[in-house]
């Protein structure tokens, strides 16, 4: 038994719609279950609330007779200069605990105590 001309096209147009819709399948054999984490917490980290709630008394650059007050120090030349701090602790000259890794901040105070 021969096939007919429309028993021919049906089954060339049934091939072509599988060949088609083949390539709407997703295919996750190279990608990890985690793929995109990272982006999307970096997204969440850098969204602020826009109506943040805090307890207790507010910083002190939020207050307003304070700022007030600093601005009226910076135009008069009077600003109250911060104590001179260290970044450590140590206060021996020569080696440090990490062998040495890293200068950083306050890497030329060694030994000046404050």
């Amino acid at each position: 038994m021969t096939p007919t001309k429309p028993g021919r096209l049906l089954s060339v147009m049934l091939v072509c719609a599988i060949a088609a819709l083949s390539g709407c399948t997703q295919s996750s054999l190279r990608i990890n279950p985690d793929f995109g984490s990272a982006v999307r917490q970096d997204v969440a980290a850098q969204i602020a609330d826009p109506d943040a709630h805090y307890e207790g008394t507010p910083a002190p650059g939020s207050s307003g007779p304070r700022v007030g007050l600093a601005q009226k120090r910076y135009d008069s030349n009077t600003v109250v200069q911060p104590s001179t701090t260290t970044a450590s602790s140590r206060t021996s000259v020569g080696g440090s605990a990490d062998n040495g890794g890293g200068g950083g901040a306050g890497a030329g105070m060694a030994g000046v105590t404050p």
